[in-house]
């Protein structure tokens, strides 16, 4: 049997879009507040809106979270056991301890990312809200002017650019840099699928006495490629002048959207033969 090479592109891009719907939806929202005439009571009402959409938003990514990092954990025990020559693969798939810890682990963690992009939404949508509010009740006393749309075309474009702008960054991470939240969304569920396949067909190698590991090729340019091909040690106690996977940077591998597997291997001069 072949090692299994799956593909979560689909459920992956099916995620992405749900986020893409409730950032539309948010927009869709936002645009509804008439800025010339605004007042705390149709500022209110739009967070709440955009309050119940981000729930259901939750909801559905806690679901999925749930549905697919158990089944990338299989998919690398199955790729483990197969590469191992275990008689009958797929029928003795099977979680050991360590491998259910690890899910509960990529579950609370892939879960806990997602919120944080639902909660700085709607953290920056509540600020800009509020500022734009209070702006557009300004310029109206301003002109001597109580409840008429009199705000001038400059300043209304001003007051929606901050709206959408509030919407616009998801997260911003250590590096200090803004993602989109499809964006940021998209680059969170892949790199935690590949960790969880990736760990698990580890821990199952491991758990049968195969301590070494082949990183996969993929024409890879960045600092990744000179890994590929590469034999490296799953234990560090293993035999052998092989580096030890879990000493290697992630600035070299397994970064953020790196698709670099590990085969497990029992000897490594079978993969010199």
């Amino acid at each position: 049997m072949a090692i299994p090479q799956p593909n979560y592109d689909y459920d992956i891009d099916r995620l992405v879009r749900a986020y893409k719907d409730a950032v539309q939806a948010i927009y869709h929202e936002l645009d509804r507040i008439d800025l010339a005439n605004i007042s705390r009571a149709n500022s209110a009402a739009a967070l709440i809106e955009v309050t119940k959409i981000l729930a259901s938003l939750n909801e559905e990514s806690a679901a999925w979270v749930a549905e697919n990092i158990p089944k990338a954990v299989r998919d690398g025990v199955l790729a483990a056991l197969v590469s191992l020559d275990v008689k009958d693969a797929e029928n003795v798939v099977k979680f050991n301890r360590i491998n259910k810890e690890l899910v509960e682990a990529v579950v609370a963690d892939t879960q806990a990312d997602l919120l944080a992009v639902t909660k700085n939404v709607e953290r920056r949508v509540r600020t800009a809200v509020r500022q734009v509010t209070a702006e557009s009740m300004r310029a109206n006393l301003t002109k001597g002017i109580n409840g008429r749309k009199t705000i001038n075309a400059d300043i209304l474009t001003g007051l929606k650019k901050k709206l959408g702008d509030s919407v616009n960054t998801g997260i911003v991470d250590a590096a200090g840099r803004r993602w989109k939240p499809e964006t940021y969304v998209d680059m969170v569920v892949r790199t935690k699928t590949a960790e969880a396949r990736r760990e698990s067909a580890i821990n199952e190698a491991i758990s049968r006495r195969a301590y070494y590991g082949v990183i996969s090729r993929h024409g890879a340019t960045d600092a990744c490629a000179k890994w590929e091909g590469k034999i490296v040690k799953l234990v560090r106690e293993a035999p052998g002048d092989y580096p030890f996977i879990g000493e290697i940077s992630r600035r070299e591998l397994f970064h953020p959207h790196c698709k670099h597997l590990v085969t497990p291997l029992r000897d490594p001069k079978l993969m010199a033969e």
